[in-house]
C-alpha cells in the first residue's frame, strides 16, 4: 500500500515539475513565467519530498522530519519570493505582453 502512494506521489510530482518547467521555457513575459515555478514546480517538488517522507517513515520506525521541514519550508517561501520578484519587477518597469493584462 505505501508503495503505490509513494509511486502515485512521485509522478504527480514529476509531472507538476515538467509542467512547471515547460511554462518557464514557453510563456512570454516575466510575469507569465512566474506562475512556471512557483506554482507548479512548487506542487511538484512538494509531492515528490511527501513521497519521500512516507517511504522512510514506512522503512525506519521514526518519523522523516528532514523531508517534512524541508516542505513546509519550500510552500512558505515560495510564494514570498515570487510576491518579492513580481514587487521588483514592477518597481524597475519590466515591459509585459498585452496579453499579460
Amino acid at each position: 500500500m505505501f508503495e503505490s502512494i509513494v509511486a502515485i506521489l512521485i509522478v504527480v510530482g514529476a509531472i507538476f515539475t515538467l509542467i512547471g518547467s515547460i511554462g518557464l521555457y514557453k510563456l512570454p513575459d516575466f510575469y507569465m513565467r512566474l506562475h512556471g515555478p512557483t506554482k507548479a514546480s512548487t506542487l511538484g517538488v512538494g509531492s515528490i519530498l511527501i513521497a519521500s517522507a512516507i517511504y522512510f517513515s514506512s522503512k525506519t520506525d521514526s518519523v522523516s522530519t528532514h523531508e517534512i521541514l524541508i516542505t513546509v519550508f519550500l510552500f512558505i517561501t515560495a510564494p514570498v519570493s515570487a510576491h518579492l520578484m513580481a514587487k521588483a519587477a514592477l518597481h524597475i518597469k519590466i515591459k509585459e505582453k498585452d496579453s499579460t493584462n
